[in-house]
C-alpha cells in the first residue's frame, strides 16, 4: 500500500504520529473542490495515549488502502486530541467541525467520550460522525443520534461467550471485578455478567477506580480471598499498573480480561506482569492469531507502520473499520456532502462491510452486528504475548440475542447494574 503524497495529515493539536509518505501540515487548510476533509478524534493525551496512537495507525491504514482519495477527491486528515474525558472530546470535536470545517468525523476512542460526542452530533445534523472505538452501550442503544454510526460494536458485544466460558470451561463460580469507573467498563462488566450470572455465577465484589489510578494497593487488598477469579477491565497505563502491582503483591487468583486489559496496548508492555496474564481468557472484536487471510493481510500491513505492536490492537482495528466504512460510502456518493451529508448517511445505513474480522452490518440504531472472538493469552515462539483464538461467536447484535424490548427492560448499565440477584 503506497499512499499518495497528496494526502495530508493536518495536526490540529499536538503529538504528531510520523508515517512515511504522509505530507504533514500543522493546520487545516481551506478545502479545495478536489479535497475532502476528514477529522480523526482520539486520545493523544493522558492514560490512554498509547491507545489513541494505535487508533490513528488504523485510520491511516484505511486511507492508504484507498490510495489517498475517495470519490475522486484527495483526503485531508485533520487530527483532534482528547484525554478520554467527555469535555476534552467535545472541545476537540467542536474545533474539528466549527473551525477546521470537517463534514466527516471519525472518533472518539473512549466510552464517556462517545456519549458526549453523540450529544454534540445532535447539534450538527449536517456533519456525519462515525465512531472510533468508543464502546459504551448507550452511545447507540438509547437516544441515538441519527448522524452517528458505529461499525465497531460496543463493549457488551465484545464480551460474547466469555461469561459462559469462565463458568463452564474454566470452572469459576465466584468472580470479583476491578474496572475503571465510567461507562465503557460498566458496559463490559454488563456483557460479562449477563452470561456469567445466567450460567449460575456470583459476583460478590466490584471495585471501581478512576482513570489514571497509579496505586492499586487498597484495591488489591479489598478483593475477597474466596473468589475463584478476578475480572479486570482496565486499559492502557491503568491496566499495566494494576497487573504489575498485582504480581508484586503475590496475587494468586487467576484473571479474566476485559477486552482492553489484554489488548496489545497492554500485552506489548515489558515487565514482570508477563507471567500473570498468560492463560487469561478474554473476548473482543479481534484475535491475534486469527487464521483468516483477510486478518493476516491486515496484520502484515499494520506491522509496516512505525512503532507498531506485534499485532494490531483493537483500537487500530476499530479506527480502520470505521474509516474504511466512511471512505466506501464517500466513494459511492462521489465525496459529495453538499446536501448536508444526507446521501452519505443513507449509504452508510445500508452498508455491508467486509473487514479483516468478517462481515459487518448495521442495525436500526446504526450500531454494528459483527463476529466476536473468545481468546486466551498465550506466549508466542518469539516471546511476545498474544490472544490465542478459542472460538468465534458469529454476528453478535447489540442486545446479545435477547429481544430488544426485553433487553431494554434490563435497564441502563451502571456501577450497580447488572447484579447476579
Amino acid at each position: 500500500m503506497n499512499i499518495k503524497r497528496r494526502v495530508f495529515l493536518g495536526l490540529a493539536l499536538t503529538t504528531a504520529l510520523t508515517v512515511p509518505a504522509l505530507v504533514v501540515s500543522t493546520d487545516a487548510k481551506a478545502a479545495d473542490d478536489d479535497t475532502i476533509k476528514i477529522g480523526v478524534l482520539a486520545t493523544f493525551e493522558g492514560a490512554f495515549t498509547v491507545l489513541g496512537e494505535d487508533g490513528m495507525r488504523g485510520a491511516i491504514m484505511a486511507v492508504e488502502e484507498a490510495g489517498g482519495e475517495t470519490g475522486g477527491k484527495k483526503i485531508e486528515l485533520i487530527k483532534g486530541s482528547s484525554d478520554a474525558s467527555p469535555d476534552s472530546a467535545v472541545r476537540a470535536a467542536r474545533k474539528l467541525v466549527e473551525q477546521d470545517g470537517v463534514k466527516v468525523l471519525i472518533g472518539p476512542l473512549s466510552g464517556d467520550e462517545g456519549l458526549a460526542v453523540k450529544d454534540y452530533a445532535k447539534t450538527k445534523p449536517d456533519v456525519t460522525f462515525l465512531n472510533g472505538t468508543s464502546a459504551a452501550q448507550d452511545t447507540t442503544l438509547r437516544d441515538p443520534a441519527e448522524n452517528f454510526f458505529r461499525f465497531s460494536t460496543d463493549g457488551a458485544q465484545w464480551m460474547a461467550g466469555l461469561g459462559d466460558y469462565a463458568y463452564n470451561e474454566k470452572g469459576y463460580k465466584t468472580v470479583a471485578t476491578v474496572a475503571e469507573d465510567y461507562s465503557f467498563p460498566y458496559t463490559q462488566v454488563f456483557g460479562f455478567m449477563a452470561e456469567f450470572c445466567k450460567a449460575g455465577g456470583k459476583v460478590p465484589s466490584k471495585s471501581w477506580v478512576p482513570i489514571g489510578t497509579k496505586d492499586y494497593s487498597s484495591v488489591i487488598a479489598a478483593i475477597p480471598d474466596e473468589v475463584d477469579a478476578i475480572y479486570v477491565a482496565l486499559g492502557g497505563a491503568d491496566g499495566v499498573n494494576f497487573l504489575t502491582q498485582y504480581q508484586q503483591a503475590g496475587g494468586q487468583a487467576p484473571l479474566i480480561g476485559g477486552s482492553i486489559t489484554v489488548d496489545q496496548t497492554v500485552l506489548g508492555s515489558k515487565g514482570k506482569m508477563h507471567d500473570v496474564v498468560i492463560g487469561t481468557p478474554s473476548a473482543g472484536p479481534i484475535a491475534d492469531n486469527n487464521d483468516a487471510p483477510e486478518w493476516k493481510a491486515f496484520v502484515e500491513e499494520y506491522k509496516k507502520l512505525p512503532d507498531a505492536f506485534p499485532s494490531p490492537s483493537l483500537f487500530a482495528h476499530g479506527y480502520y473499520v470505521n474509516m474504511k466504512a466512511a471512505l466506501m460510502a464517500l466513494d459511492a456518493v462521489d465525496a459529495d456532502v453538499s446536501d448536508g451529508g444526507k446521501k452519505l448517511r443513507e449509504t452508510l445505513a445500508g452498508l455491508e462491510l467486509d473487514t479483516p474480522t468478517g462481515t459487518v452490518k448495521l442495525d436500526a440504531n446504526r450500531n454494528a452486528v459483527a463476529d466476536m472472538y473468545l481468546t486466551e493469552v498465550a506466549e508466542g515462539d518469539d516471546g511476545n504475548l498474544y490472544n490465542k483464538l478459542v472460538k468465534v461467536v458469529p454476528q453478535v447484535n447489540q442486545t446479545l440475542g435477547i429481544p430488544e424490548a426485553e433487553f431494554l427492560a434490563l435497564g441502563a448499565v451502571s456501577r450497580d447494574n447488572p447484579s447476579c440477584e
